[in-house]
């Protein structure tokens, strides 16, 4: 059994791997988009079935407006570097939903959803870019890929430790197995999913100022996250890096940001 699971892991290793043209790093893929997008969708459907979604508005329209001219920016980025049929798969879709949270969120293959409730924030257009250009990073990172590729490894490494320990005491056990699911937590998912935040961070400053955008905007708009309460939680204990921490990358990279604009023609006064 041991010898099975040893093999099964260094298959998982070798073949579940993907290289993304923006960083042209390799990233775990152990589930294909073409298995990951129509889950996607649907569940996209089903959850639009259940909102109030806003339509004709000047605030939804804006979030069409930004979505595409961002989309229609990373898709020159990523054809100048040779991969002209990247979002062949992917259907994108800007919705704003009637919600008061604070939120806005993304799903794999382009579905991108602002509550109502991020709008005070966000509060002109530009504000709504750098959540645009972070949300639409994040799903050509393949970020969503990527975090079901670590649950599917989390999960193969407490069946190992369940085999590994099988002989030990049922107490043993549980003492060994909450030791991994905090260890992988703090060590493993928590740092992981800080880096895609930083990743998509990034990578959306970047794509905003191509599509014309401030790029200073974004270290203002987590101040006034912040100015909202944003950021309680430790850093090490979230998912997200600490807004004070964003606020201080987003001022750093827009340099960055900048210089990939004017290669393709933009300029930022």
């Amino acid at each position: 059994m041991k010898k099975i699971y040893s093999f099964l892991f260094i298959v998982l290793l070798f073949f579940g791997c993907a290289t993304n043209p923006f960083t042209g790093k390799t990233t775990m893929a152990f589930i294909s988009n073409a298995q990951l997008f129509p889950m996607a969708f649907s569940q996209f459907n089903e959850f639009k079935s259940e909102n109030t979604i806003v339509t004709g508005t000047e605030d939804s329209e804006m979030i069409i407006r930004a979505g595409l001219r961002i989309v229609d920016a990373a898709d020159k980025l990523l054809v100048s570097q040779g991969f002209s049929n990247y979002f062949r798969d992917y259907e994108w879709e800007f919705l704003l939903v009637k919600d008061n949270s604070i939120n806005a969120w993304v799903m794999p293959g382009g579905k991108i959803v602002f509550y109502t409730g991020i709008l005070p924030i966000t509060q002109n257009e530009d504000g709504l870019a750098v959540v645009m250009g972070h949300e639409i990073a994040h799903a050509i990172l393949n970020h969503g890929q990527q975090r079901m590729s670590a649950g599917l490894l989390q999960q193969l490494g407490a069946v190992g430790l369940t085999i590994a320990t099988a002989n030990s005491s049922p107490e043993g056990q549980a003492l060994v197995m909450a030791a991994f699911g905090v260890g992988t937590t703090l060590g493993g998912t928590l740092p992981f999913s800080r880096k895609h935040e930083r990743e998509a961070d990034l990578w959306g400053l970047k794509l905003m100022a191509i599509a014309g955008y401030n790029p200073e905007e974004g270290a203002a708009f987590w101040q006034r996250m912040i100015a909202a309460g944003a950021g309680a939680t430790p850093e090490f204990l979230s998912t997200h890096p600490s807004p004070p921490n964003r606020v201080r990358d987003l001022r750093n990279n827009v340099p960055k940001a900048r210089h990939y604009a004017a290669e393709f023609g933009v300029v930022h006064n």
